[in-house]
């Protein structure tokens, strides 16, 4: 392990210094440390007690961990003792770079690394820096930090990491402010048309058979969602022409743990729901929950003779309806602007990005990474454009028409 001290304005300050003092954060004395994935229980036991996003979860951080063998590295902010801010990152390399980044890539979205409330108001830029440093002193092999898809705030407590340099995410995030109900929110978002769908849907489910949507609540009914929805994505995906981002075997092993552990909590922080019409499952979400929020990880839809009823679209209405039963006040779509998120939605959040060269190399990578983010951002942004890629990609898979917009996700 590294420990690496900085006074608040960035001035360093011998180790044995920091802990011979008390370190008071108005008096803005911090030590910074990071370690391997050995450091990971240290993880686990802060979050206990911190304020995180679903993937900065211990549980997230250590199933993915287990189920992959990444390679982790630590960090925290700690002043007088006590963590203030942590960091488990996943170690990886890009071509000739190594880099780290939040555990999960692409699966971890609307990201807050895990911190203690108490001192969030007087952690700034420079006292993030050290943390950054320890790291770099640790694993001086690693060449860029990447933190990506952070959240603004979390429930109304900024995210500390937007002191540091930053740009926008090229994709923006989807929600639904579920204030005053499910009926309030109907009477805002053409709850006539909705409602008139929805009975319309149960009636071909019923010429069908029985129909029922369902929450996995033992280790089997995990594994039967969670199969359907692998099964419905990867369909889904060569019909798109892209890369199946949940194809690989050890990305599969970590979220059947991650589901499936969290049967053992009073309240799950990770949930699977489906749609089963007449013993088959023709649509299934992920969701997590977030303080105020629900979350919908990922879903999809089954490409067979009920694909046309849109039966997404009523699992979704289910799972909104029930969030405001529950109390939530958010219903968060996560990243990916698509048609059916925007028949829900009244609310975009704007997720920033943080790149944090460590080396001469990862100061090149940074660049690069900027000029890809800005380069996603004007084609995403431009209907145009972004018609056009989607065509382009569904004729490289062989598919001639467009595919329903209802898992794009």
């Amino acid at each position: 392990m590294v420990d690496a001290a900085a006074s608040f304005d960035g001035n360093p300050v011998a180790a044995n210094e920091v802990s011979a003092r008390s370190m008071r954060a108005d008096h803005g004395r911090w030590s910074a440390t990071a370690s391997d994935g050995a450091a990971l229980a240290d993880y686990i036991q802060f979050c206990a007690s911190a304020l995180f996003a679903p993937a900065q979860s211990a549980s997230w951080v250590n199933n993915w961990a287990t189920a992959t063998g990444a390679d982790m590295v630590v960090a925290a902010l700690v002043c007088d003792g006590r963590p203030a801010l942590s960091l488990a990152l996943e170690v990886i390399r890009r071509g000739p770079f190594k880099l780290a980044r939040f555990a999960g890539g692409r699966h971890a979205n609307g990201n807050f690394a895990a911190a203690d409330p108490r001192f969030l108001p007087t952690i700034d830029a420079p006292a993030i820096r050290a943390m950054f440093k320890a790291i770099a002193k640790a694993r001086p092999d690693i060449d860029l930090i990447s933190l990506e898809r952070l959240l603004p705030d979390l429930d109304g407590v900024a995210n500390p990491l937007a002191a540091l340099p930053n740009f926008a995410s090229p994709n923006i995030a989807l929600a639904v402010d579920l204030d005053g109900g499910f009926d309030a929110l109907l009477s805002r978002a053409s709850g006539k048309r909705k409602r008139k769908k929805h009975r319309s849907q149960t009636r071909k489910f019923e010429a069908v058979g029985r129909f029922r949507r369902i929450e996995a609540r033992t280790p089997e009914e995990v594994d039967r969602l969670l199969d359907a929805f692998l099964e419905m994505k990867e369909a889904r995906f060569a019909k798109m022409g892209i890369a199946n981002v949940f194809g690989d075997r050890q990305v599969r092993a970590f979220f059947r743990a991650l589901f499936t552990d969290a049967l053992t909590e009073e309240k799950p922080s990770f949930l699977l729901h489906g749609l089963d019409v007449e013993g088959k499952l023709r649509a299934v979400t992920g969701s997590s929950r977030s303080g105020k929020r629900l979350i919908c990880e990922f879903g999809a839809i089954a490409e067979d003779d009920l694909a046309f009823t849109s039966p997404g679209d009523f699992l979704f209405f289910d799972n909104i309806q029930e969030a405001c039963e529950l109390g939530f006040g958010v219903y968060d779509f996560s990243v990916g602007d698509e048609a059916y998120k925007r028949l829900w939605c009244d609310t975009e959040v704007q997720h920033f990005e943080v790149l944090a060269p460590l080396t001469l190399k990862g100061h090149a990578l940074a660049a690069a990474m900027r000029q890809g983010a800005r380069g996603k951002a004007f084609i995403k942004n431009n209907p145009t454009i972004w018609k056009l890629t989607k065509m382009l990609r569904r004729k490289a898979a062989g598919q001639a028409a467009p595919a329903p917009a209802e898992d794009d996700s």
